[in-house]
């Protein structure tokens, strides 16, 4: 426990909230890009300890919530045939598409199976060669090389009845479609460290240049959101626009270089749409020439998708951060996590699921018995 804790001591939280309080003499906009960096600030109540002059925007990192409903209608259409066995991640059952979600989909008898890594869904291929076994490959940086080697192996083992639907991302073209865009306030970033444990922190300083921003590095506990913004602020005040790692117990500037090389052999970059925010170029991987064949969207012709998302639904907004969950008409009424509208609200880094999980709705005459 003691590396958590650590990095949990109230005394040295308050010390770095004064120290913020004393550096902030005007008002600034901070973006975290990352959604777990999002539940941390609001489980810990860092929002609250906060100079008000700091805003905290909520950034597109979440990858479940990303992923557009197209993308969703897609997997359904691959899940429900009677010979897929559709793996996934948890977080992805409860995303609705246009009209289910995979809940859905396994309880009018699609064999969908929840596996906690990718390479389960390897042996499953191997152990059910009887089965097209399909896996959904989402997320950042920082899943794709498991996602990859999963591919990899498949391929190594010839297991041609393995496949992966791919929906990755990529962070710093994230960043640079937030910071042109005409809604945009964001002045500076914080950039998620598990992202960058895997491909460094090369990539940011062309972007902290460019468009004069600083960005900082930094990790998902109290103290490590605490010191990124402490960071943050010195370098605004300072009006220095410049990359800092924070968190460099575990990110490197280099990043794991083995990992990145295993990436450029699997995946190739591809435009990519995001939900709420639409396409984005040379902002996602897919599977490269040499493993085309275990790309599903290959695989299986799922036709023309018409996905609908409800009009109710402003998720895309949060996702660009320019609208606060607890502002949207349908948050806690027609959408809540039982009654999902979006995947911002059911998602385990979702926006609309950190308002809704820790009280960030209520009031004084909301919250009374």
């Amino acid at each position: 426990m003691r590396y958590l804790t650590e990095f949990r001591d109230g005394a040295t939280a308050q010390r770095l909230a004064a120290e913020i309080r004393r550096l902030t003499t005007r008002p600034w906009a901070i973006m975290e890009v990352c959604g777990g960096q999002t539940h941390s600030i609001l489980r810990n109540g860092i929002d609250q300890i906060l100079p008000p002059e700091i805003e905290l925007i909520h950034g597109p990192g979440c990858p479940v919530c990303v992923t557009p409903v197209e993308q969703i209608d897609r997997a359904l259409a691959i899940a429900a045939r009677p010979e897929v066995t559709f793996c996934s991640f948890g977080d992805m059952l409860r995303v609705p598409g246009s009209g289910k979600d995979l809940f859905r989909v396994k309880s009018e008898g699609g064999d969908v199976r929840t596996v906690y890594s990718p390479l389960d869904a390897v042996n499953l291929a191997r152990e059910r060669p009887d089965r097209q076994v399909v896996f959904f490959g989402l997320g950042f940086e920082t899943t794709a090389p498991a996602n990859a080697m999963a591919v990899h192996l498949a391929k190594q083992q010839g297991l041609a009845n393995f496949s992966m639907l791919v929906s990755h991302v990529l962070v710093p073209p994230a960043i640079e479609a937030i910071l042109t865009a005409p809604q945009n306030r964001v002045q500076a970033f914080l950039a998620a460290g598990h992202v960058c444990s895997i491909m460094g922190t090369w990539q940011y300083p062309p972007l902290a240049e460019r468009f004069h921003v600083p960005i900082v590095v930094t990790g998902f506990e109290p103290l490590d959101v605490l010191e990124g913004i402490r960071r943050t602020v010195q370098l605004l005040e300072a009006g220095e626009a410049r990359v800092e790692n924070a968190y460099e117990r575990v990110v490197t500037a280099a990043g794991n270089q083995p990992a990145q090389k295993l990436l450029a052999e699997v995946f190739e970059v591809t435009d990519r749409a995001w939900r709420g925010i639409g396409v984005i170029p040379a902002s996602g991987w897919r599977l490269s020439a040499a493993y085309r064949d275990f790309d599903a969207e290959v695989r299986f012709d799922t036709g023309a998708i018409q996905a609908q998302e409800s009009p109710l639904c402003r998720s895309g907004e949060v996702l660009r951060g320019v609208l606060k969950p607890s502002r949207c008409p349908a948050f806690g009424k027609e959408c809540t996590p039982r009654t999902p509208l979006g995947a911002t609200m059911v998602s385990s880094e979702g926006a609309c699921a950190a308002y809704y999980n820790y009280g960030r709705f209520l009031t004084a005459e909301t919250s009374a018995p």
